[in-house]
């Protein structure tokens, strides 16, 4: 429910509504309904479709970030060419199963069935089928504004959750009984502190608050730029995910829906800086030639590319997670690399043991908010983390050395992927986000 001013205490607020911090919203509302938990989600922009559009053009894709447009539209939007996406893990898929959302997020996805992974110039391939597991897909490509909007609907729709918006969370003091909020409101003038058992900072990478509070950083810049857009091309895609290693980094197209009898797919392009900035003021038809060179004709004659885009990339990990009183969720708490798609499906899988770490302390008749209850969050999630991103971290300075040896391991890792079924399957099952916890309870 949609609010214009909020009580004096709440359970838990979560500040930031986008997919990560609405998927914990929604996972506490289905978990935890016996318990009646009062639910304050504080987002800084309205929800008004005036300006979703824009976000959706110039918005990041394909696991670059954990946040959906600010903005969400009342209606469902047009389709569009150049309508950014994310590549939603099976792991996800079984995470909005269980929020009873998926029946209408699959409506709206490219279903991955193969991934096809390449090493360019080089000997060496493998390709990890769906039928291979079990699984009718691998993962799916849904664009950001049909998900963003189901969310967002799911969120008013949801009971004990008040939406506060467009409201921001000035500043954050720990009390005893957790944390106090200091908001600003629109249209009030003077807005009481708000005071939570839990507060849950899920408001992306770059957060004031966490400055504030002393939490730091430990960032690893990669030098590099992820340069995305639409594009089509001659051959279908058959729900192929290509990720190709190039000497300059990762190179992925993803499947999407035809539009306009298109094929279309999502590039995600890293570069390094200087480079991308260069490849970034090219004419379309310079780039075309440029991206044909690198990714081949696997997809036949590119034909056209969307809007281009051009993101610095980093590894970002906050040095603690949790205080008392205090969570940090998605971004703010990892930032990773974008060449697996891992940062926003390993977010998901964090914002599910959370509501279930809440939940198990409502039972026992805890504070949700203590330090004893978040560590056994933490623990739970460590292991997840710590293999997800050393994953995208070494797999991104593995396949974008040229030293010698480490290209005849890219070799040997290849070959060795394919030859050796159980290393296959363990690898393909951490790319669905399908290991550690997840994997024991299938």
């Amino acid at each position: 429910m949609k609010i214009n001013q909020p009580q004096q205490h709440y359970d838990i607020a979560i500040i930031g509504g986008g997919m990560v911090g609405a998927s914990f919203a929604l996972a506490l509302s289905h978990l935890c309904v016996k318990h009646k938990l009062k639910l304050l989600v504080v987002e800084s922009f309205a929800q008004d479709g005036a300006t979703v559009a824009k976000e959706i053009a110039t918005g990041i894709a394909t696991g670059i970030t954990t946040e959906v447009p600010k903005e969400v539209p009342k209606e469902v939007p047009k389709e569009n060419f150049d309508a950014r996406t994310t590549a939603l893990s099976f792991g996800s898929r079984k995470i909005f199963e269980t929020l009873n959302l998926w029946q209408e997020i699959s409506a709206k996805c490219e279903r991955i069935e193969t991934i096809h992974v390449s090493d360019r110039g080089r000997f060496g391939a493998t390709r990890i089928e769906a039928e291979d597991l079990a699984v009718d897909a691998l993962g799916y490509v849904v664009e950001n504004q049909h998900l963003g909007l189901l969310l967002h609907k799911a969120l008013q729709a949801a009971p004990f959750i008040s939406l506060l918006c467009p409201a921001k969370v000035s500043s954050l003091k720990p009390i005893d009984t957790g944390m106090e909020l200091a908001l600003e409101v629109a249209g009030l003038k003077d807005a009481q502190p708000v005071n939570a058992n839990l507060v849950v900072l899920a408001d992306g990478g770059k957060s004031d608050l966490c400055d504030q509070l002393g939490i730091r950083n430990t960032i690893t810049h990669y030098e590099q730029k992820a340069l995305i857009s639409n594009i089509s091309f001659t051959e279908p895609h058959d729900n192929i995910a290509y990720e190709r290693f190039t000497d300059t980094g990762p190179l992925a197209v993803l499947p999407l829906p035809s539009l306009q009898k298109k094929n279309r797919g999502a590039l995600i392009w890293t570069l390094p800086q200087a480079q991308a900035d260069s490849v970034l003021a090219m004419t379309d038809a310079e780039f075309i030639s440029a991206l044909q060179e690198r990714f081949g004709r696997r997809l036949g004659r590119i034909t056209k590319v969307g809007t281009r885009n051009a993101y610095p990339l980093s590894l970002s990990v906050a040095s603690e997670q949790i205080r008392p009183g205090l969570v940090l969720l998605g971004n703010v708490a990892h930032t990773l690399h974008p060449v697996a798609g891992q940062g926003l499906n390993l977010a998901l899988r964090d914002a599910l043991a959370l509501a279930e770490t809440v939940n198990a302390a409502m039972l026992a008749g805890k504070s949700p908010g203590t330090m004893g209850e978040l560590k056994k969050y933490l623990l739970k999630q460590q292991s997840d983390q710590t293999n997800t991103i050393n994953f995208s971290h070494y797999i991104t300075k593995l396949f974008s050395s040229k030293n010698p040896t480490l290209v005849w391991a890219r070799k040997f890792g290849l070959f060795s992927i394919d030859l050796l079924p159980q290393v296959k399957t363990t690898f393909t099952r951490h790319a669905m986000g399908m290991g550690d916890r997840n994997s024991r309870s299938q």
